[in-house]
């Protein structure tokens, strides 16, 4: 199930049968989720969907509101099989706004990652810190989506006092991991830690 900006979805094996809470047929109305994100049940159940029912619902998927931290913890915990909460984290990248051509340059990539990574930050007064990124590979994608759920928004010296290893742990991707995409995660942090110091020098 999922949440898209008026009614909850949730696609079904056929992907257009059903109907919303407001009468317009649309795919399968189950009921609120447990938590906000990415949908588990979409997680599971896309595997099963034919291609004209998947890119359907993707539609969907995009609309889907970016998950805070907790809602990634949470739906972490409702997960307990990994290969499932290896396709969450690849979901959770799907929730991430398209990067513009223009923020895909070498400024914006961020050294040290086996995958291509652009992170582009925007800083506003306070100075408080927003990002946007991507990634071509589809798991590092979802550990940006993490990241911003951790950072985005925040004030510079929230970042700088926040222990992303913490939550690194906690979500147990130090263990499941490989050590290559563990080394990314680490740059993708120094980069956004870098770019906090950055702003508290040079404040708008």
């Amino acid at each position: 199930m999922f949440q898209t900006r008026h009614r909850w979805w949730a696609p079904d094996a056929a992907g257009v049968k059903g109907h919303s809470r407001d009468g317009v047929p649309a795919v399968c109305l189950l009921g609120r989720p447990r938590a906000r994100g990415t949908p588990l049940a979409w997680v599971q159940r896309r595997r099963a969907m034919p291609p004209a029912a998947l890119e359907d619902a993707m539609t969907l998927v995009d609309l889907t509101p970016l998950p805070t931290l907790e809602d990634i913890f949470e739906n972490f915990a409702l997960l307990d099989d990994w290969d499932d909460r290896y396709r969450y984290v690849i979901e959770l990248g799907r929730t991430l706004p398209q990067l513009p051509d223009a923020d895909r340059c070498d400024t914006n990539k961020v050294q040290g990652c086996v995958s291509q990574v652009w992170l582009a930050t925007l800083v506003s007064p306070g100075p408080v810190l927003s990002f946007r990124g991507d990634s071509d590979a589809q798991i590092v994608r979802g550990l940006v989506a993490i990241l911003f759920a951790m950072f985005s928004g925040r004030t510079a010296r929230d970042i700088l006092d926040a222990d992303p290893v913490a939550v690194f742990e906690r979500l147990g991707l130090k263990e499941h991991l490989t050590p290559q995409r563990s080394n990314g995660f680490r740059s993708m942090v120094a980069r956004i830690r870098h770019d906090a110091q950055a702003a508290l020098r040079d404040p708008i």
